[in-house]
């Protein structure tokens, strides 16, 4: 390697494996997993759920789950820069991922600034009995129709302020960098997190009327297995779940050791995320059946999902159970925990991506990421329409961004360039779990068809009539026109110059470079290849 090489500032890694898998795992588990998977397990026949669950754990989530890490680690870059070196014209894809990341930051603050305000008036049962409902959206939210009022500029300072909060706190996370600032989060939330949840759990279980949630939660209806739409849901849960696809999972590789297990580790991250599910719904259904006992009503009466379940439903649990203001302390507390964690991971999606085009420092990038976005979350998020804003870019982004963009990834990854041995290769270098042609099978050819479907499904469903009855011209801007313009803004993203010290530009050698004895080397001791005099690193 030449002096010029060995001067070259090295590219961030977490500090061991276990810091890895720890935030991996922080970026896995979100607020989906608490308020999303027991309602659709619920709903897809309880305990037969867990069937076609694990069928589109082990067929979809893991093989996606790989082909992330195998990117990622190989290439050794954010998301452009690490398609653009498994194929110069594949670039956009990442910028498309930046880009989706970009709207889910700007919102996903907003539920975790919720989430602690939650905390606080749980502590205080602040809302009232009987007026949780009313609280939430008239009193806390001051919720206004975007039918009727048009896009309000009305400033929710209960809101707004701990979004703000929210915004400063991960900054400084972000700004500390991977190792010390990312790493270090997680190795103090994850732990934090499952203690609470664990906490929780335990109190729903003695409830008065748990045992009628859980029996609700896991008494198989083996019917539900004939409907094709509850496979489907299990397989779009799990794409979710698992943060596949969002460039997260590629730029989080990117700073593992050279010498790592990679599928061992993901198995790890996999089933993590899972049992923490399946903990969420034992958690979540025994409160539900303390509620409807407390209401003289079935659980089909009060089982709910998403917002309607946290920010309703809880504090209906909260109020009406002894002890309450501890299980409300403790379940908003979680979501804030888990929330934190998957959003230090989605804007180190953004970051990194700017640090390697633009070869700017961490802080730099860290304040031009983070302050317009902070801005622009607090513009659209702490007024009296953020709920109908959030509503709307939150189906769409993920319908016709995430889901999207993994359709397209793979089908270009494995059939238009044929990269998927070359990633299989890579993968089994230094695994403990191999993978062989059943998973380039998966990911090449179910992967495509189980996306094709749910893609189109969500396209019909989109175009049969106005998503949750909102005005056209709001559908036109917050949803139809974002999917296009997420698309157009990454091929023009595409188009610029890289500079500075990650050099993206096509390289001959990089390939011979990563089978060579420097690659094998940890980065803190090994740096990128120089060819003819100009660096082609990884932002390192």
């Amino acid at each position: 390697m030449s002096s010029a090489t060995s001067q070259t500032p090295q590219r961030e890694a977490f500090g061991s494996r276990n810091v890895f898998i720890l935030s991996a795992i922080g970026s896995a588990v979100g607020l989906g997993n608490i308020w999303r998977f027991p309602y659709v397990a619920y709903e897809g026949g309880g305990g037969a759920f867990l069937i076609p669950y694990l069928c589109a754990l082990l067929t979809a989530g893991i093989p996606l789950l790989f082909f992330d890490y195998a990117i990622g680690h190989r290439f050794r870059g954010s998301a452009p820069l690490a398609f653009r070196r498994l194929h110069r014209r594949a670039e956009p894809l990442g910028w498309w991922q930046v880009l989706i990341c970009v709207v889910i930051a700007a919102y996903y603050a907003v539920i975790i600034a919720w989430a602690g305000m939650y905390t606080w008036f749980s502590a205080q049962l602040t809302w009232g009995p009987g007026n949780e409902n009313d609280f939430f959206f008239t009193d806390f939210l001051q919720m206004a129709d975007v039918a009727e009022a048009g896009l309000s500029t009305a400033f929710v300072p209960q809101v707004g302020i701990p979004l703000a909060v929210v915004w400063v706190v991960v900054i400084v996370i972000m700004g500390l960098g991977v190792k010390r600032g990312i790493g270090r989060a997680n190795m103090i939330l994850m732990p934090l997190l499952t203690v609470m949840f664990a906490i929780l759990v335990v109190q729903s279980l003695f409830l008065p009327g748990a045992l009628d949630g859980l029996n609700a939660f896991f008494t198989p209806n083996w019917e539900a297995l004939a409907d094709p739409a509850v496979w489907a849901s299990a397989y779009g849960h799990i794409f979710f779940s698992l943060s596949v696809a969002f460039g997260i999972m590629v730029t989080y590789a990117s700073y593992l050791k050279r010498k790592t297990d990679l599928t061992g580790s993901g198995l790890v991250v996999a089933f993590a995320n899972s049992g923490f599910e399946i903990l969420a719904g034992i958690g979540v259904f025994a409160a539900l059946g303390f509620m409807a006992q407390a209401q003289g009503t079935e659980v089909s009466g009060v089982a709910s999902s998403g917002i309607g379940l946290a920010f309703i439903a809880f504090p209906t649990i909260v109020s009406q159970a002894t002890g309450g203001s501890i299980i409300g302390v403790l379940f908003f507390g979680a979501l804030v925990f888990a929330g934190v964690t998957s959003l230090i991971s989605i804007l180190e999606v953004i970051v990194a991506a700017l640090q390697d085009k633009l070869g700017w420092g961490r802080i730099r990038t860290t304040l031009i990421v983070s302050i317009p976005l902070a801005v622009i979350s607090m513009a659209l998020f702490s007024t009296t329409t953020a709920l109908a804003v959030l509503d709307t870019t939150d189906a769409f982004v993920n319908a016709f961004g995430i889901m999207a963009v993994a359709l397209v990834a793979v089908i270009v990854v494995a059939w238009l360039l044929r990269r998927l041995p070359a990633l299989r290769e890579h993968l089994n270098r230094r695994s403990s779990f191999g993978v062989g042609r059943f998973w380039m099978l998966l990911v090449g050819a179910l992967a495509p068809l189980v996306l094709g479907y749910l893609f189109v499904s969500e396209l019909i469903s989109k175009l049969s009539e106005p998503y949750g009855g909102y005005p056209s011209w709001f559908l036109g801007v917050f949803g139809w026109g974002m999917v296009i313009a997420l698309v157009i803004l990454a091929v023009l993203l595409s188009l610029l110059p890289w500079g500075g010290r990650s050099h993206a530009k096509d390289d001959p050698d990089y390939d011979a470079f990563l089978a060579s004895e420097h690659y094998d080397a940890d980065p803190e001791t090994t740096a990128t290849p120089v060819v003819g005099g100009e660096q082609r690193g990884a932002g390192a």
